[in-house]
């Protein structure tokens, strides 16, 4: 009789994080619609058209992680992370977008002339949405920064940022039924869309420097740490230590220098020794690529690849 029990799928809790935060979208931006409607407010119409182009955001998130989530294959050898930059950079431009939207509609409504009414339903429908995305968005946050996964931190920030969108608006409306300054409206929308748009700031600037390759400080200082402290004793220096990151992998590639006289199976093992110390210190997966090289032939063996490249010298990829 064959005992083996069939192994359970294993849970994704970042997948379920973004489906859930697609689906909740929805509905918060159904609050926000008709908040609007009943309304009139530009600030509300303001915060429902960020909403709006957050749900669509969402949409592209969450097959940006679905992506990124396929492992390697013939044409894509580095596997398919790296999207992650892009899903997060596309996010940071559409956030661009809703807060010039934002400004555009605050300026119409200030020529046009500003008409609220029922504030009292408008409010009370903005801190229903307000209070569904404070949690959405702690809930995806947490996930995020526990699985360290910037397609769901990035995300979760957007969400948050609907909760000060629509915070300035219910702010505006009651400072506006007890004032009657309407100027107020406008004016609100205004820093709304200075907020949000400096947020998406940042997560195109997060989305340009991973495509750049740009270094992890983190993960050099531990890298640096272990090649400081806890080399084998057969290693007599080490350089040209480069790294990138994308997704939950880092890639990185060094050169070991070992005695001219030491096997090749005992170089291995200590460079093996090392890689496993250095994947450790790290809090991603991690390739290691490590390039062995003798200690007084060193210049004299690599003297063959001098001229090798096209345009460039090889230090200038070091």
């Amino acid at each position: 009789m064959n005992n083996v029990s069939k192994r359970k799928p294993e849970k994704d809790p970042v997948k379920k994080a973004l489906i859930i935060s697609l689906v909740v979208s929805a509905i918060s931006l159904s609050v926000k619609i008709g908040a609007f409607i009943i309304t009139g407010s530009t600030a509300a119409l303001s915060d429902s058209a960020e909403s709006v182009v957050h749900f669509f955001a969402v949409m592209f998130v969450v097959y940006g992680y679905y992506l990124s989530r396929k492992p390697a294959d013939d044409e894509h050898h580095y596997g398919h992370e790296r999207v992650e930059f892009l899903s997060v950079g596309a996010e940071g431009a559409i956030i661009l977008v809703a807060g010039l939207t934002i400004i555009y509609h605050a300026v119409a409504s200030a020529i046009t002339g500003i008409d609220i009414q029922n504030m009292d339903t408008g409010i009370i429908m903005l801190v229903i949405a307000a209070l569904i995305n404070l949690v959405l968005g702690s809930y995806v946050l947490r996930v995020g920064r526990k699985h360290n996964n910037m397609i769901a931190i990035s995300n979760g920030k957007h969400t948050l940022t609907d909760v000060w969108t629509s915070g300035g608006v219910v702010t505006a409306l009651i400072l506006i039924h007890y004032t009657g300054w309407l100027f107020i409206d406008v004016v609100v929308s205004f820093m709304m869309a200075a907020y949000i748009m400096f947020e998406g700031y940042k997560l195109l600037r997060f989305s340009v420097l991973g495509l750049m390759d740009t270094r992890d400080a983190d993960v050099d200082a531990a890298l640096v740490n272990v090649l400081e402290n806890k080399l084998p004793a057969s290693v007599k220096d080490w350089h040209h230590l480069r790294h990138r990151s994308s997704g939950n992998t880092t890639w990185v590639e060094l050169h070991l220098v070992f005695d001219d006289e030491i096997s090749l199976k005992k170089a291995h093992e200590d460079a093996t020794r090392l890689e496993r110390r250095m994947i450790d210190s790290l809090n991603t997966d991690a390739v290691i690529t490590i390039h062995l090289e003798p200690f007084k032939a060193h210049d004299e063996s690599h003297s063959i690849l001098d001229g090798a490249n096209k345009e460039k010298g090889l230090d200038e990829f070091m």
